[in-house]
């Protein structure tokens, strides 16, 4: 599988990024082992999961994505060919929504127990807190860092501008600053004024800030859970922008000219719009992963990446 470097760690991760939130709840054990091995086969290493994840379903509580991740690991036996990305921030069980120095650390206490590792690659603040002071945050995460217990820090949900404080306040006080932001992000245009409740999109404001920042952007719902390729999914709420059938369109005509899913392109042009965009991707079915990670197999002319990006911009 393809390498990408993650913002300015000097790390080299997987093209694709795979999320494991459903794995030990929503899907079972032998699914969730099944499309680990795949990924791994394939030459996958960037997992990412999270402490809540995945408490809302009917099976979860939270922790049981991490949960999971951990045994099939000691069974492997591959946790030192992996790159683990976890987060904390947002609520689930008692747990309130914070990013609270001790809260921070608690957690993080948690999912190293949970997955049965020593130091988490990538910690996530899953979601920004405007409650508690960032330079606390910060430090906190610095402290983690420290101690051996993180390697990396990335942020997700955060508007560019709360980015921006956090990297001043690391770079005065010497302190680990975030390498890369998780967003919501695909190639359709959500409405402006959209409501998607909790979670941030990634608008041209933050996608310029991490090009001038050497942040990478790990773009989640890149595939708006199968609306580009099943009649049975509709539009999400938000994307219901007058040009978007224009822009499914020309989507649709590329993809039968080179031979993929709408899908595939869709990763295609993330892939190639800027090294420093990288899709996360999801499946729980077998057929749903290798299309996902067939898609580096192919290769956009940049004729169709200017009819794609003009069609965006129409």
């Amino acid at each position: 599988m393809q390498k990408r470097e993650l913002g300015n760690t000097g790390e080299q991760v997987s093209a694709l990024c795979l999320g494991a939130m459903y794995f030990g709840s929503k899907n079972d054990e032998a699914t969730s082992y099944q499309l680990l091995d795949q990924y791994v086969d394939a030459g996958g290493t960037f997992l990412d999961t999270a402490n809540i994840y995945a408490h809302w379903t009917d099976s979860g509580q939270g922790g049981d994505s991490e949960a999971l991740l951990g045994k099939w690991m000691k069974e492997r036996g591959n946790r030192d060919q992996l790159f683990i990305a976890s987060k904390v921030g947002f609520n689930y069980q008692d747990v309130p929504i914070s990013l609270a120095p001790k809260l921070i650390e608690e957690e993080c206490n948690k999912s190293l127990q949970r997955m049965g590792i020593e130091t988490i690659d990538l910690y996530y603040c899953h979601k920004d807190d405007r409650n508690t002071p960032i330079e606390e945050t910060m430090e906190a995460l610095n402290k983690l860092f420290q101690a051996g217990k993180v390697r990396h820090i990335g942020a997700s949900n955060y508007m560019a501008w709360r980015l921006e404080q956090a990297r001043w306040v690391s770079e005065t006080n010497n302190w680990i600053q975030f390498s890369c932001v998780q967003q919501r992000h695909t190639y359709l245009p959500i409405r402006s004024g959209a409501d998607v409740g909790r979670q941030v999109v990634a608008n041209e404001d933050l996608q310029d800030y991490c090009k001038n920042t050497n942040m990478t952007l790990l773009a989640y719902s890149a595939l708006l859970k199968g609306t580009y390729t099943r009649a049975d999914r509709p539009t999400p709420k938000g994307y219901d922008n007058p040009d978007n059938g224009q822009r499914l369109q020309v989507l649709n005509q590329v993809a039968g000219e080179i031979g993929a899913t709408a899908n595939q392109v869709v990763l295609c042009w993330m892939i190639q719009s800027s090294p420093s965009v990288l899709p996360l991707i999801a499946a729980s079915t077998e057929a749903q992963l290798s299309e996902n990670i067939g898609a580096l197999e192919f290769e956009l002319s940049p004729e169709q990446m200017e009819r794609l990006n003009s069609a965006v911009d129409a």
